[in-house]
């Protein structure tokens, strides 16, 4: 501010100096208000990456489920611990404070585990008069219990016959081998199998765990196992690969794998297509099919997809755009979006406390999810008739909400960004009002990438690019046979066994959809 005694005295005088003044308090104000406005988001890009580091994964249910899922698994063992050392494991409930902790009620074992009938000695007379005892009744506590795994050593034997007329020997055939001049039964290959790709446990792993059970083989056999059984079973994954493109709708997305190069890793791709119908009553089986590729390049889906012309339910990944042009052949296909992506953009800032406007368009979108989950599993025309009368008003309103505070909002705030996302491919992601048979999320894929994001923990990388087809081919086997609740381990053992003799026109038998329906008359007999 200017002191009083340095003030011009003549009207034009002083107003170019207030004039002066003004413009520059306008300037301070607007250098101020730019930086507010880049500590505010600052602030908030700080806030989301400590989100993604440290924060939730689950978009529903409870803050920090696992996390405290495992804190209970901790407390209840402390519990039983201390119940144990204080002898009070059977006693009466355990009062603390203002409530009492109960012990969880006990449920039958399992029925068809076989029994072993251990009895405990009767004294020979009655420990009180010495007189002679006669039966009662009696009492069974059961204990489930495990029997360590067993190895064992199959000896085939072909017994020679010569003919005592002609002097010709005779000798049966040798029987199928899994893999050719390989001592490995289908029971031990499939094990080694869903291992490795079903449960994330490396070959090394696995064979130091042999080792310490007195089995020694090495990584190179076990690997060369695992490439046979690869081959061997290739034809059921082309099975399962037309039946899954001759759906009308499938999800499709992708997830990242290293790759061991050269001194390096690289980031490769495992894509993932999965279809099920069972959201709206179709008959057909589940199945997911898996693919990998060195990039993310779209030249990749619109090879997978090369012969595919119905719905695609997948996130606004720009490698898909080629699909959904109307001049591609054999047809455009269907763009479908993915709602769950949608409210997740809205959801991390309303789980922020950034944003009152993120928290209104979540309570929007789960009131559209909560009417959709009472529709699951019911026919398609069914579904479309609900989302018509019940589901469209409500999205209707979503629209028009987020178009008039979007107009409100700068380009350049995370909120109108999350709008951006959803008004801009607003066809896409209403087309499931017209559609009984679109879901309104992409979980069912996401579910099938799962196991694989949580086994990038333990493989660390594929070995080569061959790796990366050869995990995919498995994925394939042992995703489809999840979807169908078909044991992986039971259902391969049994295909490995079988697949060489089994006629190349009957191979549809063994997909794990008709596997199932062949073993339930046995299990029930």
């Amino acid at each position: 501010m200017t002191p009083p005694e340095t003030l011009p005295n003549d009207i034009v005088a002083l107003q170019t100096a207030l004039l002066d003044e003004r413009a520059a308090r306008q300037q301070a104000e607007a250098r101020a208000s730019g930086a507010e406005a880049m500590v505010a988001y600052l602030k908030l890009l700080i806030a989301k990456m400590k989100r993604e580091r440290f924060g939730q994964s689950a978009e529903r249910g409870r803050k920090l489920l696992d996390q405290l899922e495992l804190q209970l698994e901790d407390l209840e063992a402390s519990a039983a611990e201390d119940a144990i050392a204080a002898g009070t494991a059977e006693s009466e409930p355990t009062t603390v404070r203002s409530f009492a902790r109960k012990r969880p009620v006990r449920g039958p074992l399992p029925a068809h585990l076989p029994r072993e009938r251990v009895v405990v000695p009767a004294p020979p007379c009655c420990p009180c008069c010495g007189g002679r005892l006669v039966k009662l009744g009696e009492d069974i506590t059961e204990t489930l219990e495990v029997v360590p795994r067993q190895w064992k050593v199959i000896q085939t034997v072909r017994e020679k016959f010569t003919c005592r007329s002609c002097e010709k020997i005779t000798q049966p055939p040798a029987p199928f081998h899994v893999i050719a001049r390989a001592r490995a039964g289908a029971s031990l290959l499939a094990m080694i199998l869903c291992a490795k790709f079903g449960e994330h446990q490396p070959l090394n792993r696995q064979s130091e765990s042999f080792s310490r059970e007195g089995i020694e083989l090495d990584v190179s056999t076990l690997a060369d196992w695992v490439g046979a059984c690869t081959a061997s079973l290739a034809p059921l994954n082309e099975l399962i690969r037309r039946h899954l493109f001759a759906a009308e709708r499938l999800h499709g997305d992708d997830t990242t794998v290293p790759v061991l190069a050269k001194g390096q890793t690289v980031i490769g791709r495992l894509w993932t297509y999965v279809r099920d119908d069972r959201p709206f009553a179709g008959p057909d089986p589940p199945a997911a099919v898996f693919f990998y590729s060195r990039n993310r390049g779209g030249e990749h889906p619109s090879r997978h997809l090369a012969g595919y012309a119905g719905i695609l339910q997948a996130d606004a990944y720009a490698g898909f755009g080629d699909l959904y042009d109307a001049r591609r052949r054999p047809g455009p296909i269907t763009e479908a979006a993915c709602w769950s992506h949608g409210r997740r953009k809205f959801f991390v800032l309303a789980d922020l406390g950034k944003s009152p406007l993120a928290l209104e368009a979540v309570r929007r979108i789960d009131e559209v999810f909560a009417i959709e989950r009472e529709i699951n599993g019911v026919a398609a025309e069914q579904r479309r008739a609900v989302r018509e009368e019940r589901i469209r008003p409500l999205i209707g309103a979503l629209e028009g909400w987020m178009r008039s505070e979007r107009a409100r909002l700068s380009r350049h705030a995370e909120i109108a960004k999350a709008m951006d996302y959803m008004l801009k491919r607003w066809p896409a992601f209403t087309r499931v009002l017209d559609d009984g048979r679109i879901c309104l999320s992409n979980n069912a894929v996401e579910r099938a990438l799962r196991g694989i994001a949580l086994g990038r923990r333990a493989w660390l990388f594929a070995g080569s690019d061959r790796g990366g087809e050869r995990a995919a081919a498995m994925y394939t086997l042992i995703a489809t046979a999840k979807l169908n609740s078909v044991d992986p381990q039971a259902w391969l053992a049994d295909v490995l066994r079988r697949i060489a003799d089994h006629p190349a026109s009957r191979l549809h038998e063994l997909l794990p959809w008709n596997w199932k329906l062949r073993e339930i008359p046995a299990a029930a007999a």
